[in-house]
């Protein structure tokens, strides 16, 4: 009987999984006569949980899946705390930040690597192998001779085991500040094997006595469940393939292969002669559609649904998950080449064969003499030396389909790249004057996922470095590639242009009205020289041009027309730029600044020379002489505020010194004499202007003189 077939064939293949292998070849019969029993096979579920459940079953993957994996060892949070001051006078403030460190097991059999990992949905680590938030990581491939991870053994002891056999990741201080403080559930793009593997081929690594060369290849696949045989019944369906014993084992097919001729004897019916057994069911047994669940890759391995639709009577709906990588069009193919053996299933063979049968197993492929086709067994039956074979068609393979995965909206996969800083002294950026000496700096990547870096600054060349905590959002800076020529800084420039190249295209510049120019938008360091620029122009890549300009603004004409190629761009948005208020004995001495991001292999050094440029006076302006009747001569001028960078109708800008005073000197025949005045004018005398006198004025401030403003004086003129 078809027990009897079933344990003998079990008992040959052997080992722990041999009954449940066994049993697969009559597994019709099994069916008919005993009910179908419930079996759990892999499923295809959401791959946004991850767990960290004790006893959790570990999948054996094979090609590339994405998985979560199973947190075997964590740490508790790690709390690191920074302060800062933003100002002389000011309370610190501290601010803190939280790592974790921990593992996470990714398979039950040895891996080749790891490409993409996803932290909540988003690229914690890119296609390039970069990290987007800054983390230690090592990768245990699942060798046998697996040493034990350093960082859990430092922690557990020396009873720490190696995980041999097993893949898994070890994350070493993850910084969680992107993720809410907490461990994030994490998805591993998990490289097993190269390229695409043959169900065939899983079959065998799962069930050695198993072989064949059934063709379905799948991108990748995750073997777990209740049993070996549950898995391998999915394989099977997925497939469209069967199991047949060969030797002491069995062989999984999807193609006839060698046949049997078999004669169909009939069977004797009292009154009636011999008949043959053939029954067609119902087209209502078969389904109307067949849906295919799968990981779709080109969907960043999320699941995707593909369906197979035939015409006629019948509603019934078989959805069919595969736990398997596939590409739209292949899932397609599985859909419809499932609704086609289940159409073709509704012909069932009963026929009666002589005792040498009796050697055909199930999952032989036979052929009935005298009849077209190829027929598979799928079950014999021995009793009163008849022996009787119940035979299901073979379909001819599908034809491969074409099918769309839809439209994709992956996660942005933006390279972090190294970090750039730029440290500078400018005049100060905001209404009220500065009361310390005031370094801004601003960083951005080379790559358009660059967030941060972690910042240090020296004031006495490397001996000590104070935490400055994280660098503020990512800049747009670059480098000037054509340098505008100089211009008066009391007009528009509408003819100079200056052409920069920023650190990555995906950097942008925009242009500005009038209106926006005048509340201090666009507003960028060229060299040393701060400029306003209304149109911005991108050339191509991350080339821009910049025309329409306001120049020197805030004070710096003296920095007009004096940039070199290759000389700094940046940008000044408040959000970008971090301020930092140094003591005054920083004057005239170089700060170091060094910082270091996700993407850098070593910090990432700028240095400052502070000159007092965010604190000092601006140099005075409008400087003019009139002649006196003696022949001597007076020279003003108009000061200017480092508070008053706004036009004020009506009043004079606020003074933002404790005193009003200036140093005039004036080099007359070669000869010069320093002359400190408390009001915006000074005389020259008629024995001066023998010939041409040049007059430097600089204001006094708190911290230091501005930069001088000239004026030559033409020599008197005596008549004749």
């Amino acid at each position: 009987m078809a027990t009897l077939v079933l344990t003998a064939v079990g008992s040959a293949v052997g080992g722990p999984i041999g009954g449940a292998i066994g049993a697969l070849i009559g597994q019709s019969v099994d069916h008919a006569l005993f009910g179908p029993k419930r079996r759990e096979g892999p499923r295809l579920v959401e791959l946004a949980v991850q767990t960290s459940s004790y006893g959790s079953q570990i999948p054996k993957l094979f090609g590339t899946m994405r998985v979560a994996g199973t947190v075997i060892w964590a740490t508790d949070l790690i709390e690191s705390r920074a302060s800062s001051r933003a100002g002389k006078g000011q309370p610190s403030t501290s601010t803190y930040s939280y790592a974790a460190s921990f593992a996470v097991l990714l398979s039950a059999r040895a891996i080749l690597g790891v490409g993409r990992i996803w932290a909540e949905g988003k690229l914690l680590r890119g296609a390039a192998g970069d990290f987007k938030t800054a983390t230690g990581f090592r990768l245990h491939l699942g060798g046998e001779d697996q040493a034990v991870d350093p960082l859990i053994a430092s922690a557990e002891g020396a009873a720490t085991p190696a995980y041999r056999g097993a893949a898994y990741a070890v994350f070493e201080m993850l910084q969680l500040a992107d993720f809410g403080n907490r461990i994030p559930s994490l998805t591993f793009e998990v490289i097993a094997d190269e390229g695409a593997v043959l169900v065939s081929t899983i079959a065998k690594a799962l069930a050695g006595e198993v072989s064949g060369t059934a063709a379905l290849a799948v991108g990748g696949f995750a073997a777990s469940g209740g049993s070996v045989r549950a898995v391998l019944e999915m394989l099977a369906q997925s497939g469209g393939a069967w199991f047949a014993p060969v030797g002491g084992g069995l062989v999984m097919c999807d193609v006839a292969g060698a046949t049997v001729v078999v004669a169909d004897e009939g069977f004797a019916v009292e009154g009636k002669g011999v008949q043959r057994a053939r029954a067609v069911a119902a087209i209502e047994t078969v389904p109307r559609t067949v849906t295919v669940g799968y990981y779709d890759a080109a969907r960043d391995y999320q699941a995707g649904v593909q369906r197979a639709r035939r015409p006629g009577a019948g509603v019934r709906d078989d959805r069919v998950e595969v736990p398997a990588v596939l590409e739209a069009g292949a899932a397609k193919t599985v859909a419809e080449a499932m609704l086609a053996r289940a159409e073709a299933g509704r012909v069932r063979r009963t026929i009666a064969a002589g005792f040498e049968a009796m050697a055909i197993a199930p999952g032989a492929c036979v052929t009935i003499a005298g009849e077209g086709g190829v027929w598979r067994v799928a079950d014999v039956n021995i009793e009163a030396m008849v022996t009787t074979l119940g035979l299901v068609p073979l379909v001819v393979a599908s034809l491969p389909a074409t099918a769309t995965s839809g439209r994709v909206s992956g996660a942005v996969d933006a390279v972090v790249g190294t970090t750039i800083v730029r440290a500078f002294e400018v005049p100060g950026l905001g209404d009220a004057p500065l009361s310390a000496p005031r370094m801004t700096v601003v960083a951005a990547g080379t790559g358009a996922a660059w967030r941060q870096a972690a910042m240090l600054y020296s004031v006495d060349d490397g001996v000590s470095w104070v935490a400055a905590g994280a660098t503020a959002a990512p800049g747009v800076l670059g480098t000037i590639a054509v340098v505008a020529p100089g211009a008066p800084a009391t007009l528009v420039d509408l003819r100079g242009a200056f052409e920069v190249v920023l650190a990555h295209a995906e950097m942008e510049l925009g242009d500005a009205d009038a209106a926006a120019l005048d509340r201090g938008v666009n507003l960028a360091l060229l060299g040393d020289e701060l400029v306003q620029f209304g149109r911005a122009e991108t050339l191509g890549g991350a080339q821009w041009r910049l025309s329409q300009l306001l120049r020197g603004r805030r004070g710096t004409e003296a920095a007009t027309g004096l940039q070199m190629v290759g000389e700094r761009f940046v940008l000044l948005e408040a959000g970008a730029a971090g301020a930092f208020d140094l003591p005054v004995s920083v004057l005239g001495r170089e700060v170091r600044v060094i910082a270091s991001g996700v993407g850098d292999d070593a910090p990432v050094e700028a240095r400052c020379v502070m000159r007092g440029a965010s604190v000092v006076p601006p140099s005075p302006v409008h400087l003019r002489f009139a002649s006196e009747a003696d022949g001597s001569a007076t020279v003003r001028w108009t000061r200017r505020s480092r508070a008053g960078w706004r036009w004020i109708d009506g009043v004079d800008a606020p003074l933002a010194e404790e005193v009003e005073a200036y140093r005039v000197t004036v080099t007359a025949g070669g000869t010069s004499r320093d002359v400190d005045v408390a009001e915006p004018f000074v005389s020259i005398t008629a024995a001066e202007r023998v010939g041409a006198v040049s007059i430097a004025v600089r204001q006094r401030g708190v911290f230091g003189e501005s930069l001088a403003a000239g004026l030559i004086v033409p020599p008197l003129i005596v008549p004749a």
